[in-house]
């Protein structure tokens, strides 16, 4: 492991950690409701699936393709921890680039609504190792299953395909994508262009920082001593002066244009 990737993983740990759970509020029943049907996904599509449990940080469920397909010992990838038994297989140079994507996301989907959250997808092609050593590239839908019932992603659900394009020079491409509207956010964020730096208070700033960590309105005022009221009076106020239509958008332009620092 590079130093650059585990510093990565250790932020993805922080990151990971502001979602607190409580596993009484975790109903493993519902995975016995959709493995049925992920099975059925695996005969009929041939997709490699994966149901990944982030309280246990494990993956709970890897369909037969991950073997058929990839030629992967599914046995061993669902004793591992975490996701290492994946990130042995990804290209060295696309792993980065996933990672880095991933907790930029993850960080940006805490400003999601709950109710939300279920209509954003993780879209990231990169190319992976085979069991015979070659590689091949992969396309990776990645979505919340099931949410606690604090809103918090709970399960998230993996879809992995061949690749239509047989590209393996071309490193990793990362996106997300609303499923409803269709409007995607590209990574890294495009900056073709200078953009305008619009003239935030202090207390604006700091709010906005918190927001980008993970805090929510209720987190914040109590942070600052202030009222919930004023905080989402400061989070309007942000939205206008930036021109944007939402704190996850506030966010993604104020990193681009150095006004907030990243975690």
């Amino acid at each position: 492991m590079t130093e650059r990737i585990r510093k990565l993983f250790e932020e993805y740990l922080t990151i990971l950690n502001l979602q607190q759970y409580d596993e009484a509020d975790l109903d493993y029943s519902l995975l016995d409701y959709h493995l049925p049907l992920l099975k059925q996904l695996d005969v009929i599509k041939g997709s490699s699936i994966s149901v990944y449990d982030l309280y246990k940080q494990k993956h709970i469920f890897l369909s037969s393709s991950f073997g058929t397909v990839l030629g992967w010992d599914i046995e061993k990838a669902s004793a591992e921890e975490g996701n290492a038994y994946f990130n042995e297989r990804t290209h060295p140079f696309d792993l980065e680039t996933i990672m880095e994507a991933g907790n930029y996301f993850l960080k940006l989907s805490f400003q999601i609504n709950p109710e939300n959250r279920k209509d954003y997808k993780f879209i990231s092609d990169y190319r992976v190792m085979k069991n015979d050593g070659e590689y091949l590239r992969v396309i990776e839908q990645t979505f919340a299953l099931e949410l606690d019932k604090k809103g918090s992603v709970w399960l998230g659900l993996s879809i992995i395909d061949i690749s239509p394009d047989s590209d393996i020079l071309t490193p990793a491409r990362c996106r997300v994508m609303n499923i409803r509207t269709g409007e995607i956010f590209y990574f890294p964020p495009e900056t073709e262009i200078p953009l305008p730096k619009p003239d935030l208070t202090s207390r604006e700033k700091e709010i906005l920082q918190l927001i980008s960590q993970g805090l929510i309105s209720k987190q914040i005022a109590d942070k600052l001593y202030i009222s919930v009221n004023t905080v989402n009076t400061h989070r309007q106020r942000i939205i206008e002066k930036l021109n944007v239509s939402n704190t996850f958008e506030a966010i993604n332009y104020a990193h681009r244009i150095g006004l907030i620092s990243k975690i």
